[in-house]
């Protein structure tokens, strides 16, 4: 099992606008801190565990992810050992870098039981389905080499020069990875949210009217950035919630 969460990382200034605009985007409402950590919040759905958090930060705005693990020590050993670097230990979770830079935390794994999508007022349905994993050339193939080192599960190979290819753990995490080349030559790896939808048009639109800027479309997604530069994108990804998803 690799259950994975998506982490919004807002510093204090811009929180309450990225708690506001992401509990539109995702159809779920921001609930009460964490017990004993004030920082946290999640986006509840109202039936099943949250997988969508926001957490404030003393850091520039970001998305990372959070990787469940049955045994988080042996993980946490094994990540640094594939060259992953140990920033924090805290009761409840590690946090590391992945080789190209890119926060992500280990945290012992829990119950599951996924949630639902969310249906909208004109049918159109979405759900966050995927975390990208954005990475410059000369970090491209060693971040993608680390990550499928580490996690356990079912690999696909994108036929597209752009993307190097898709993970998901084939057990019901209610994300997959996406791994993206970008253009630039160097820096640190990123991420973004990709919602998935059965009617991009209409989706795409939706984010529009909440005040999501304008990217550009591509082959089967729609780019977007909110007022605070946290880029996502609205995909072709079915958002229904399967044990087994289509990686095509």
């Amino acid at each position: 099992m690799a259950w994975l969460h998506a982490v919004i990382d807002a510093p204090a200034a811009i929180h309450q606008a990225q708690a506001d605009f992401w509990s539109r985007a995702l159809g779920w409402p921001v609930r009460d801190p964490w017990a004993g950590h004030p920082e946290l919040h999640s986006f509840e759905p109202p039936r099943g565990r949250p997988y969508v958090h926001l957490q404030n930060v003393d850091a520039q705005p970001r998305v990372h992810v959070d990787l469940e693990a049955p045994n988080p020590a042996e993980t946490m050993t094994r990540a640094r050992d594939l060259g992953a670097t140990l920033v924090a230990e805290h009761e409840r979770w590690s946090a590391l870098r992945s080789p190209g830079g890119l926060p992500f935390c280990v945290l012992v794994a829990g119950d599951h039981e996924p949630p639902e999508l969310v249906v909208w007022q004109d049918a159109h349905r979405t759900r966050l389905v995927q975390v990208c994993v954005d990475s410059p050339v000369a970090a491209h193939d060693d971040e993608v080499a680390f990550w499928r080192a580490l996690l356990p599960g079912r690999w696909t190979e994108s036929g597209a020069h752009e993307f190097a290819g898709k993970w998901h753990d084939d057990a019901g995490s209610p994300l997959q990875l996406l791994f993206q080349r970008l253009d630039e030559p160097d820096g640190l790896v990123r991420a973004h949210l990709d919602l998935g939808t059965d009617d991009l048009a209409a989706e795409v639109r939706r984010l529009h009217e909440l005040g999501a800027d304008d990217i550009g479309p591509g082959r089967g997604w729609h780019a977007l950035r909110d007022s605070f530069f946290i880029e996502s994108c609205a995909t072709e990804n079915s958002p229904e919630q399967t044990l087994l998803r289509d990686l095509r």
